[in-house]
């Protein structure tokens, strides 16, 4: 039995590696993402748009949107019983993730699992572009540079810890925004970064927007496939040693 994480990028069909494809071509059967029973799935609305064929033995897995672990933990435990069900029938199953299946992916969650329950199941993971990266590229914005240090969180850590990376990180990129969006324009305002911040949501879909004028977004309720990357200016330095540099007194590691 193998369980092959296939990572799609994060919307934009051209980002598809030759691996993955010919991994969704090999004749494995398809396992995709859904929040609820009969939902609609935006990692294989990728393929769908990519011209794959999307066979019909297709199995989609629930993952329901909740942050509570018990919920959570059911859910993965009852998706991985499916796939080892399922291998009575097949032997080779690809699990299609929208972004990169080793970065805030359920993809890592799901293969945790098979494993625990089925040890001889060969796990395989193919990397794709993360979302911020794509972001990046399209706002036409290096993440890093140089020695640069870069952050990337969840949202959801809240503007004190947002906040305390903006004190020590040249690049902060905030994944899935929209619960505390006017929170974090309002730091961003207090510290006189909205005009080094973009906005970029469903980035590489047909619905993709990108935002330079973030202060716009206030009161905005926008969508869960959003994010904001914070590119500053001028913060303090060390100096460099054996190629990198020494932390300035102070500064967080």
């Amino acid at each position: 039995m193998k369980l092959t994480g296939v990572s799609l990028g994060p919307g934009d069909p051209g980002l598809i590696t030759r691996r993955a494809w010919e991994a969704l071509t090999s004749g494995a059967r398809w396992l995709y993402p859904v929040k609820r029973s009969g939902g609609d799935s935006y990692a294989l609305d990728i393929a769908r748009r990519a011209g794959l064929a999307v066979p019909e033995d297709a199995v989609p897995l629930v993952f329901p949107m909740t942050r509570q672990a018990d919920v959570l933990e059911r859910a993965w435990q009852r998706a991985a019983q499916q796939v080892i069900d399922l291998a009575r029938e097949t032997s080779e199953f690809v699990f299609l993730v929208e972004g990169d299946a080793s970065t805030f992916a359920t993809f890592g969650h799901l293969a945790r699992t098979v494993k625990a329950l089925a040890p001889e199941c060969t796990i395989e993971t193919l990397p794709g572009v993360p979302s911020f990266v794509a972001a990046a590229a399209v706002a036409g914005v290096p993440l890093a540079e140089e020695d640069d240090r870069m952050a990337v969180i969840p949202a959801a850590y809240g503007v004190g810890v947002i906040e305390h990376l903006l004190d020590a990180f040249d690049t902060v990129v905030l994944l899935k925004v929209k619960p505390l969006l006017d929170e974090i324009l309002a730091l961003l305002a207090r510290r006189g970064l909205l005009g080094q911040t973009f906005f970029c949501e469903k980035v590489g879909a047909p619905e993709q927007r990108l935002i330079r004028d973030v202060a716009m977004l206030t009161g905005e309720k926008v969508n869960y496939l959003s994010l904001m990357i914070v590119r500053q200016q001028g913060l303090p330095r060390g100096e460099l040693r054996r190629g990198c540099r020494k932390k300035p007194q102070g500064v967080p590691s």
